[in-house]
């Protein structure tokens, strides 16, 4: 915020903000007479699209006083973007301007009374934000003179003596606004200046060490410590502490430090290769730092050892300001980390740790072995613990790192904080890194915006962050040019360590030949360079793929796809950069873009079960956390035979292996991401528990650096595709493998192997397993509810039982451990082993498969075995009293029942369990099962038991709950922004209800659509971290005592016995009666066609007392397009070309056939909502002022019964 004067003397108070496409109607209207002359003709929507800065400045009012857009290249026609430096250097031979501290000023409006304050204030803002630059250039034609509020800022450049006439050149520099800080040793007596602006951010220093901590300090200085200040005008405006007592043997204990040598010198006695026998640290815990685990011990000092040589340079790097931290030291220094004893400790060798890109997490159905006793469930072969010591290499040379042990600066100049960096390695010649370590609540440091964040070791006994910065990132001569020939040497020493080296070897050989491919995409390959010396790599084609791009993702939330030209699309396929250069990875794509006259990039990320040759044509890029994830955008399933010439071209429908798609560009190079350290924990990969992650991970604004999910079995996408096995479960329409695949959460979230088994409140510890611990700062609870195993009642049949007297709950779990036969079907994974079991063990023998239960999950179950070939004899459903049927469609219900029957199940209804092998007690394997009912008892033989009886909660979930002191009433308890009695601990889906306190006993989550519930919950978290949005410390007051309602639809769906596909789509919340629903005053009504034995199909429709479509049921044995269907609910009849008239007039035969009509298409097209919303909005605004609106207008219409003619 700040306050410009206009020339009469009036003030306002302005902010400054990035420029928005919205904004250019109100930019036009700023332009001047001088504007054209000064800036050409240009079109003000594409300055904005492709500037790489474009700041804004508008008042209290919103409204925009000033604009400004800056490019990295002249705008000057006869000189290519990717030429300009020498054509620079022909004009002054004093000073080098380079791509990394120089920007052109390509457009410039403001209102002419404060147009130059504004100016000073828009030049003063990209200063600020960009700590590299140093240079704004302004390039005029000849014989134009800028403006006087441009003038008085920006200078003419000095010209070499004798060159040709050119365009005038105009230069404002760094030192005039927004200059270097002056770095100094630190004295006694800036203590008065610097303990105002520590106590203004925390005043535990003070607290724990007194008043005069800082000049404690600063007297006990030696040539191990030093102290720096940073000097404004004669006063101290920032201070830091730096420190050689550094424990380096812990953090290479805690982090993985391979790519830096352990932060020691190289010695002839390293181990820095694990040995045959033992397991190598896992990979890094995400995309975003995987980035650099590839590279070997050493690298970094065998490439870059006479880097810093006599190298000295006056310009500062680039970095970001900082707040206080601390780092480890072996010393008794004041310092902000906590005891050792309070952090967590993991086991040593746990296989149940796992990261993105591991080796230990694919697996196949057929590879399951094991059936834990105590839950049933069966753990993948490759799931089982292996117990084996992790490997941590071994440095033996001398320390070659210092420490900042406490830094703080001035909120006014936090930007500038890189500026200590040069003065701090001036104390310490000898070594080659400055680390420092930061809690993971605090947000990140400007100053640290420079460092590579290491990635912790599994396990790691620190609760902090560790941030490293090389010596050699303070050279400002880095550069990137095109790929040549001489160059293949020095990049496969760089890469000779990286995956599929030789994929990018091979592309730049194939570069250098012939610059295409043998079919003619043109190839574009880059070097990064620092003292002559190839530091990076990028290798990227044209995008060939841009229509199904735009058509699949949603591109366009992030660019504006008209003012880009088919051949400005790139596809990136390497990206290689030595982590020491890690704060200029997005200057590297900044680069590449210009270079190669691009101006968007895409990358694509493969799941795992991709095939080799599509995994192969790209490597894991280093820029991730560089790139912003795209959303992939709903399908049509469109009748292509139907719809002829009128459907998509065939770029648009080919069938593709998915992918999750990464985008930059131009306006994204200097758009910085907000990096959150803040370990969030996820237990449960539910459908609200990814929703939620999937939320987090696509905020393209900010970065999560410690999101861990625990769960059982991971990620459910990460099997290979198997519809089969998918078949085998009803499906709630959240998430298909396709959408897994194109999610891609892996690039974002740890994976914990196991389930939680106790939580520690005070220390923030959950338990996995009973031995292996995760820390946490939020923790989130997303178990939902699952099948559990029935306890039988006991009950003697022999004795003439019923179920009017029974000795048990029927509804009681087993809390022994369960028979070997008993199989649990909850998830992929145990759909998965369940066929296994089926194909390789039941259908051998022949024997009766039990199946317990009337729920959905039952029928599908039946189905799956009928499938796979298990004749209809052999399976038995018993079926237990319900209140209610599974089916609230008879006809659907019949339909099933009817199926089974033609199959020859046998069918039981109104049975409970009793007992095992007419015992009480639990066998090891289930010989036979008797039932008890209101009449006669049943006996049946048993070859294997799978149970759908009822879902609850985890009972080890229970128990770590209860046993933490949650409150729990039958589900987990919280309120309407999901919070438990902990602050800490927020939880959602089916596991919760609401306090009593809201009276909305049966309202839970449960009557939601999960997926809806899960975005709820993360938009409700995002308030802790999103700086745009109001921040959140604790739960707000509920003055109302509402509960949250939800819009979206509840979905279900799955394949039932006799083949057929079924969906329904039903309203959230309760139902309402039969006999509430008759007494409303205009009651819904419904619509339906066919029968589900026809090949027609059956298709029943729900039409709201709003003639809104609030039911859809759906059962037919042909293949139907769901996702279509699914697209139905909510629109009013009247959109679905007049539904309820023409099926009253009997010109719907068959519903199917009806949507499959062309004009449907648009009704499932993903921004159909979009364009009602616009519609709308055009109906109900006034173009100008004290004229009807156009809905006004077609009221009137209707009233006076006035001509069409006349409107």
């Amino acid at each position: 915020m700040a306050k410009v004067e206009s020339q009469d003397g009036a003030s306002v108070v302005i902010n400054a903000r990035r420029t928005e496409s919205l904004d250019a109607p109100y930019i036009l209207q700023l332009a001047q007479p001088w504007t054209e002359k000064l800036f050409g003709r240009v079109n003000i929507v594409n300055v904005i699209e492709k500037a790489v800065l474009a700041v804004t400045l508008i008042n209290d009012k919103e409204d925009i006083m000033a604009h400004a857009a800056f490019f990295d290249y002249p705008n000057v026609p006869s000189v290519d973007q990717a030429a300009w430096e020498e054509w620079m250097g022909k004009d002054d031979s004093d000073t080098v301007y380079t791509a990394l501290n120089s920007l052109f000023l390509h457009y410039f409006v403001a209102q002419p009374d404060y147009a130059q304050g504004c100016f000073k204030e828009i030049v003063r803002t990209a200063f600020t934000a960009i700590p590299d630059l140093h240079f704004l250039i302004l390039v005029i034609p000849i014989g134009i003179y800028p403006d006087p509020s441009i003038s008085t800022i920006f200078t003419p450049l000095k010209r070499k003596s004798g060159s040709n006439p050119a365009p005038s050149i105009f230069v404002c520099r760094r030192h005039n606004h927004v200059p270097v800080l002056h770095i100094r040793g630190a004295r006694v007596e800036d203590n008065d200046d610097l303990t105002p602006i520590f106590n203004r951010q925390s005043d535990m220093l003070k607290t724990t060490y007194g008043e005069y901590f800082l000049a404690e300090m600063i007297e006990a200085q030696d040539e191990n410590m030093h102290c720096l200040v940073a000097e404004v005008e004669g006063k101290a405006v920032g201070f830091m502490s730096i420190s050689s007592d550094v424990s380096v043997n812990l953090l290479n204990e805690c982090f993985e430090l391979g790519p830096f040598h352990g932060l020691r010198k190289p010695h002839e006695n390293d181990v820095t290769s694990a040995p045959p026998s033992l397991v190598p640290s896992p990979l890094p815990t995400n995309d975003v730092d995987r980035q650099y685990a590839p590279s070997i011990p050493g690298t970094i000092h065998r490439t870059l050892e006479t880097l810093v040589e006599d190298s000295g340079t006056d310009e500062r790097p680039d970095s970001q300001s900082s707040d206080y931290s601390s780092s480890l030291s072996q010393s008794g220094e004041p310092k902000v980390v906590q005891s050792l004893t309070d952090v967590y400790v993991s086991e040593p060798g746990s296989p149940h740790f796992d990261t993105a890109w591991g080796d230990a997490t694919v697996t196949h159905p057929s590879t399951f072995s094991k059936v834990s006793r105590e839950t049933g469930r069966t753990t993948p072969k490759l799931f089982e613990p292996a117990f084996k010591k992790r490997f941590v290499p071994k440095y033996n040379g001398r320390q070659n790192c210092f420490s900042i042990q406490l830094f703080c600066i001035d909120e006014g100049h936090e930007m500038r904080s890189c500026d200590f960096l040069p003065e701090a390695f001036s104390f310490f010649p000898d070594y080659d890194y400055c680390i420092i370590t930061v809690p993971h609540l605090v947000p990140e440091l400007p100053l640290i915006q420079n460092f590579v964040r290491v990635t912790p070791r599994c396990p790691s006994i620190l609760p902090h962050e560790l941030y490293i910065f090389h010596r050699a990132g303070l050279l400002k001569n880095f550069s990137v040019k095109p790929a040549r020939s001489e160059d293949y040497s020095s990049v496969e020493t760089l890469v000779k360590n990286i995956q599929l080296n030789e994929n990018l070897l091979a592309d730049l050989t194939q570069y250098n030949i012939a610059g295409r491919d043998p079919d003619g995409t043109e190839i574009q390959a880059y070097v990064a360079k620092c003292q002559n010396q190839t530091v990076g790599v990028a290798i990227l084609r044209r995008e060939e793929d841009i229509e199904y791009i735009r058509s699949h993702y949603n591109i366009e939330d992030f660019i504006y796809y008209n003012h880009h030209r088919r051949e400005d699309h790139g596809h990136l396929h390497h990206f290689v950069l030595n982590p020491i250069f890690a704060h200029l990875t997005k200057h590297f794509l900044k680069e590449i873009l210009r270079l190669s006259h691009k101006t968007c990039v895409y990358y694509p990320l493969y799941p795992r079960y991709s095939s080799k040759e599509t995994l192969s044509r790209h490597s894991v890029v280093c820029c991730l956390g560089a790139l912003v994830p795209v959303r992939a955008r709903h399908q049509i399933k469109y009748p292509v035979q139907q719809l002829g010439i009128n459907a998509p071209s065939v770029r648009v429908l080919a069938e593709r292996e998915t992918y999750a798609l990464n985008h930059i560009n131009r306006k994204l190079t200097l758009e910085p991401k907000v990096a959150i350290n803040a370990r969030i924990v996820v237990v449960g990969a539910s459908d609200v528990g990814l929703s939620f992650l999937e939320t987090f991970s696509y905020c393209p604004h900010l970065r999560f650096n410690n999101m861990t999910l625990i769960s059982p079995h991971g990620l459910l996408g990460e099997m290979p595709a198997d519809p089969q096995r998918d078949q085998m479960l009803p499906s709630s329409y959240c998430y298909s493998q396709e959408e897994h695949a194109k999610v891609s959460l892996r690039t974002f979230v740890n994976l914990v192997y196991g389930r939680m088994t106790a939580i520690d409140r005070k220390k923030k510890i959950v338990t996995v397993d009973g031995k292996y611990q995760v820390p946490f700062d939020h923790l989130v609870l997303c178990t939902g509810q699952q099948f559990y195993v029935p306890a039988p009642t006991g009950a003697d049949v022999d004795e003439g039982a019923d179920n009017e007297n029974l000795p048990a709950n029927p509804d009681n779990r087993l809390l022994k451990p369960p028979p070997k036969n008993l199989y649990l079907v909850n998830d992929a994974y145990n759909a998965a082993a369940a066929q296994y079991m089926i194909k390789n063990y039941l259908m051998k023998t022949n024997g009766l498969i039990i199946v317990y239960g009337g729920t959905i999950n039952a029928y599908t179950c039946i189905q799956s075995m009928l499938v796979l070939g298990v004749k209809g004899s052999n399976i038995a459903l018993v079926e237990p009293p319900a209140e209610t049927p599974c089916f609230e469609d008879t006809t659907v219900m019949n339909t099933v029942k009817n199926a089974l029957t033609d199959a020859g199940v046998q069918m039981y209804s109104g049975y409970y369990l009793a007992r095992w092998n007419n015992s009480v007690e639990i066998p090891e394997i289930i010989t036979s099962a008797s039932f008890t009912s209101s009449g006669e008892p049943l006996k049946l033989d048993c070859q294997a038991f799978f149970s759908f009886y009822k879902k609850a909660v985890d009972m080890d979930a229970f128990k770590s709950m209860n046993n933490a002191c949650l409150v729990y009433d039958g589900k987990l308890v919280i309120d309407a922004s999901f919070h438990t009695n902990d602050v800490a601990i927020r939880a959602a889906g089916p596991l919760t209800k609401f306090q009593r306190r809201y009276h909305a006993d049966q309202w839970t989550h449960a009557c939601f659509n999960s997926k809806e519930v899960g975005m709820a919950l993360a938009n409700e978290m995002l308030r802790l971290f999103d700086p745009t949005l109001d921040s959140m410390s604790s739960p707000p007051e509920e003055p109302l005592n509402l509960i949250p309602m939800y819009r979206s639809p509840r979905l279900l769906g799955g394949y039932l016995p006799g083949g057929y596909q079924y969906l329904e789509v039903s309203k959230p919340g309760l139902m309402d009666p039969p006999d509430v629903q008759l007494g409303q005053l205009q009651p819904g009504r419904e619509v339906f066609s066919g029968q589900p034995e026809n090949e027609d199909g059956y298709m029943k429709l729900g039409i709201s007392q709003y003639q809104a479509i609030d039911k859809i049921v759906c059962l037919s044995k042909q293949e139907f397009p769901a996702s279509n269907f699914i697209c139905l609910y909510g629109i009013h009849q009247r959109s679905l070309n007049n539904l309820v008239a023409r099926y009253d007039e009997g010109l719907i035969k068959n519903l199917y056939s009806f949507f499959r009509e062309s004009w449907a298409m648009a009704i499932f097209h993903d921004r159909f909502s979009d364009l009602r919303d616009e519609l709308r909005e055009l109906l109900i605004t006034s173009p100008e002022d004290r004229q009807e609106t156009m809905e006004d207008k077609v009221r009137h219409m209707v009233d006076e019964e006035v001509g069409v003619s006349q409107f």
